[in-house]
């Protein structure tokens, strides 16, 4: 999956705490909720099927984006609490209890409602009406909308900016808000009304007429329909500082420069939001929409077929069209599974356009073969079995016998013949041609479930959808076997990348299907002994890989599509190139060197950074989304029969393998062969598997002399001596070549030195960090969940974040399990700051892979940054080892790496300003024991990589922020009908341990 989390969407928590929901610490058996599970008497059973089984290690996601700040002590916005409130009141213009405004107004907007303003409300006369009811209690009040609205003309009352707002605890306020899973997607600021419309962060008083475009005070209507058209291309948000150039590529002219000075002159078309607090000037824009594409807007995707589940009238008509011949019942319609990556079986296609698919798991295939053997049981051959039908109809629902097994199916006439009829398996997705005699009448309990053959898009193949060789490639690759799809977006036929996680690497089929347009004629020619001049290479990775450009019919045509290209979009003033909905194995443009080139996409870091490869000169980088563009029509086919013009190349005959190579060897090879065209290289061998070529490289045509090789040049020289080892210490310092940074972030453009951004050559492509997991092996990384040990206090002088906040003992938070060892130690996230976390791990992403090298001292306890996989994360060093590794705990995951030294980087002052997010905590209401492995494993079931919610029993303090701990009751709210408490599944469990003993 995404590295790490799919980010910028929705923030609702799927576990909310209702109001009987009671406090738990200290109450005795007997006084139990009565929403109390009931445990299954199977735990031996759950634990050796934990064990039998080779579970997928998921990260948290990155799109649990929750919207806003709370507000913490800082003066509330008036103008903007009084438009929310008018907007509710809208809703409900028959009044409600004052008491319910809080709750409202947090479901709404994702944000804690000020104290003051609760206060302040019978001033707002213009807003709404406080009505006073007859009890004696004073908090008893209603709220209606105002008796006499105001004209807009008039500014509304505005309070004394200097008034504060607090929290108001409302984790035990029932809410009736649609629940979301953590891995789907809404805009993180994007508020909706009943309507869909969207309510704006910040509300200025309307003016009466607009003034010029040169005016401060509003921005022309025509500037806001550009702007707006900008951001309708970018669901997941657009940084504010991205605007000017955006807008300049897109319109051919500048963005007025008093834009980005007053941003609230945007609120009546966007969303303003503001994810890191110590920097005014980073603001993302979400612009709001009614619809769910992509599974945004807040609209709640059904995990279950569920016989009432809603759908869109077309398909509610289709469904009931298929049942009309000899039922009133209608076949409820399928509805795409919750999880961003479920498994299908492909079973056929004609056109990517309409792949047919199965879901597999429960509620989908395993509630059809539950269906399919109680028809084998009502359908048996016994003498109480219903009749064939004697004249089925075109387009009935009919159960059949299958032609070649005993198994009866559901299907629908096509078309009826003499004896014969045509029928299509609406769960299996064929057709076939059957006898009558195997034809029944299909009983209305067997409509209930909804049919399981359905379709799918295949992302990125739209203009291909059709064409012959990507058929057969999707016919080789796809057909008949179980895929994990990623969906891209949601709809009455969903958009997937299909992968095969079958072998050690993964497979996008979607990308593998786009390289069978290629044209291998166009291709770098390789033969072994041949002898290549005017070879140019275009990067050298720092394990030693070079990627080089040869001569060819390929590439010449390659410059000539692209120098049209770039005339294309001098002429075109059109946002319909901006790229709003990236995906792995999507091919696109990107600036290099100030030019358009072909970039692959390769990793995606939530919804606004990615990873992508420059396929032609073999170039990394990280960018962000607005850096993208799409292939314009007119030249998308010529550019997709190019293959890569990047040669992926090894010196042959050096004793030192690549991912060996010193940064001194690096760094004497770019120096040597970067930036010269005229270098000549001969053939040594060809290797298939790893897709790389090994040669003799030489700086000018004279490749009949090894000796002028740089292979020789480099094995005769120093240049691979190993450095001394590192030893272990918690006092001195150990010196590791790395890298330093730059206090400016260049974009792509600015890659002059041909070298790529990361620490190794490009990898392929794969999924997402959530959807793979850590691997073993890999460059030594390795992931262990043991509780981090007590190091030492860090120096006065360091600069920490603050420490994060928690309400009173007994207050509910909701949170996101990361880590859970057992109940004496496990790792909490805060749910509502998660999206800016992710907001930091993408900026971290953007700056830490464009550095330059330079030595760096790692100290043990001290903090860093350090790569991990794909990502930036911020890290406590906990030792540094004698190979060259650094152990290191994850400060807002809680997780323990090993990574290479080399990975490790300086953690700027910007980067250290939101709260770790990683807080250890322990179980409350249980007593202290030695929990075994199989309680481990039966508590991680219920809680690890969940968002659940966490009653605060007690927190202690300590010297060092990661060293603080929480006491906790965990509480699974997800389920309707009772609150499951973690702790009482835990006594139980110890307890039935304890009998059999």
């Amino acid at each position: 999956m995404r590295d790490g989390q799919s980010e910028g969407k929705t923030g609702a928590h799927p576990n909310k705490m209702y109001q009987n929901t009671h406090n738990r610490k200290g109450n005795p058996p007997a006084e139990k909720s009565d929403k109390r599970m009931t445990l299954p008497s199977r735990f031996q059973k759950e634990v050796h099927a934990h064990l039998s089984k080779n579970s997928q290690q998921t990260g948290p996601p990155l799109n649990l984006n929750e919207s806003l700040h709370s507000g913490r002590g800082k003066p509330y916005n008036p103008q903007q609490v009084q438009g929310r409130i008018r907007e509710i009141l809208g809703k409900y213009s028959n009044g409600f209890w004052v008491s319910k405004l809080p709750q409202i107004y947090r479901e709404l907007y994702k944000q804690d409602m000020p104290t003051e303003a609760i206060k302040d409300l019978e001033t707002w006369t213009h807003i709404c009406t406080v009505e006073k009811t007859c009890s004696s209690n004073p908090s008893e009040l209603l709220l209606y909308p105002a008796k006499e609205q105001t004209t807009t003309s008039s500014p509304p009352p505005i309070l004394n900016p200097n008034s504060t707002s607090a929290p108001v605890p409302n984790s035990n306020t029932p809410t009736d808000k649609p629940v979301l899973s953590p891995t789907q997607k809404s805009p993180p600021s994007t508020h909706l009304t009943h309507s869909g419309s969207c309510s704006p962060q910040t509300t200025t008083s309307p003016s009466s007429s607009p003034s010029p475009p040169s005016s401060p005070a509003t921005l022309s209507p025509d500037l806001k329909l550009k702007l707006e058209e900008l951001l309708v291309k970018y669901p997941n948000g657009l940084w504010a500082h991205a605007l000017p150039k955006l807008f300049q590529d897109t319109y051919k002219f500048k963005l007025p420069g008093h834009v980005l000075e007053n941003l609230h002159l945007l609120s009546d078309i966007c969303t303003i939001d503001y994810p890191m607090p110590d920097n005014p000037k980073r603001a993302i824009l979400y612009k709001g929409s009614s619809s769910s594409s992509g599974g945004g807007g807040g609209v709640e995707d059904e995990n279950c077929n569920r016989r009432d589940s809603s759908a869109s009238v077309e398909e509610l008509r289709v469904r009931q069209e298929l049942g009309r011949r000899l039922s009133n019942h209608a076949v409820p319609s399928l509805q795409i599974p919750k999880e961003e990556y479920p498994s299908v079986l492909v079973v056929e296609a004609t056109n990517t356009n309409g792949v047919i698919i199965r879901y597999i798991g429960e509620g989908y295939s395993q509630a059809q073969e539950s269906m399919e053997d109680k028809m084998r049981a009502f359908y048996g051959m016994d003498q109480s079995s219903p009749t064939p039908l004697s004249s089925p109809s075109s387009g009935q629902l009919v159960a059949v016998r299958a032609e070649e097994e005993e198994e009866i199916l559901r299907a629908q006439v096509c078309e009826v013949m003499a004896d014969t009829v045509k029928v299509h398996y609406v769960d299996h997705g064929f057709s076939e041609v059957i006898s009558k005699a195997k034809v029944f009448e299909l009983h209305e309990k067997f409509f209930q479930l909804p049919f399981q053959a359905t379709k799918c898009k295949l992302a990125g193949l739209k203009p291909f959808c059709q064409e012959p060789a990507v058929l057969k490639k999707f016919e080789t690759m796809a057909s008949g076997k179980i895929l994990l799809a990623e969906i891209i977006e949601r709809g009455q036929t969903p958009v997937v990348v299909l992968y095969d996680t079958s072998q050690d690497d993964d497979v996008n089929i979607n990308a593998a299907c786009m390289k069978a347009l290629q044209d291998k004629t166009l291709a770098s020619p390789l033969q072994v002994n041949s002898a290549y001049m005017n070879v140019t290479v275009r990067s050298v990775c720092s394990d030693g890989t070079i990627y080089c450009q040869l001569p060819s019919r390929g590439l010449a045509k390659l410059n000539e599509i692209l120098e049209n290209i770039e005339t294309y979009f001098h002429s075109q003033v059109t946002s319909e190139f901006l790229v709003s909905r990236p995906f792995c194995g999507k091919g696109c443009l990107a600036r290099y060197k100030g030019k358009w080139s072909r970039v692959e996409i390769t990793n995606l870091h939530g919804s606004r950074v990615l990873d992508i490869l420059f396929i032609d000169v073999g170039v990394q980088a990280s960018v962000e989304v607005f850096e993208l563009r799409e292939i314009p029509p007119p030249f998308l086919r010529d550019l997709m029969a190019i293959p890569p013009q990047a040669v992926k190349c090894c010196l042959a005959d050096l004793a030192v393998s690549v991912g060996s190579w010193t940064p001194d060897a690096v760094q004497w090879l770019r120096e040597k062969v970067l930036n010269t065209t005229d270098c000549s290289m001969k053939v040594a061998k060809v290797d298939e598997t790893k897709r790389c070529i090994y040669v003799h490289l030489f700086t000018d045509k004279n490749f009949h002399d090894p000796a002028r090789s740089l292979n020789h040049q480099m094995a005769q020289s120093d240049l691979f001596k190993q450095q001394p080892d590192v030893f272990l210490t918690s006092h001195s310092p150990a010196k590791i070549f790395t890298t330093t940074l730059s206090s400016k972030t260049p974009s792509t453009s600015d890659y002059t030195n041909g070298s790529p951004t990361s620490t190794s050559s490009p990898a392929k492509p794969h999924l997402r960090r959530v959807l793979s997991g850590p691997r073993g092996g890999g460059g030594g990384n390795k992931t262990t969940t043991r509780p981090p040990e007590t190091p030492s206090p860090l120096p006065s002088s360091l600069q920490l974040p603050p420490l994060l906040e928690f309400p009173p003992a007994g207050s509910n938070i909701d949170v996101y399990v990361s880590v859970a060892c057992h109940p004496g130690h496990f790792v909490l996230q805060p749910w509502r700051d998660m999206y800016k976390l992710v907001v930091l791990m993408g900026e971290m992403i953007l700056y830490y892979n464009k550095t330059e090298e330079k030595p760096l001292n790692i100290e043990k306890n001290q903090i860093y940054a350090a790569k991990v996989e794909n990502s930036w994360h911020r890290v406590l060093v906990k030792g540094v080892l004698t190979n060259g590794l650094v152990s290191v705990y994850e400060l807002d995951y809680g997780k323990h790496e090993l990574v290479s030294c080399t990975q490790l980087r300086p953690l700027i002052k910007e980067f250290r300003q939101l709260p770790f997010q990683g807080i250890t905590a322990q179980l409350a209401g249980l007593k202290p024991r030695q929990w075994s492995e199989e309680a481990a494993i039966v508590f991680r079931n219920h809680v690890e990589k969940k968002p659940l919610v966490a009653q605060l029993e007690a927190v202690q303090e300590a010297a060092n922020p990661w060293d603080r701990k929480l006491m906790v009751f965990l509480v699974d709210t997800s389920q309707e009908e009772r609150d499951i408490w973690v702790h009482d599944i835990m006594a139980e469990f110890a307890e039935e341990l304890t009998n059999e003993l």
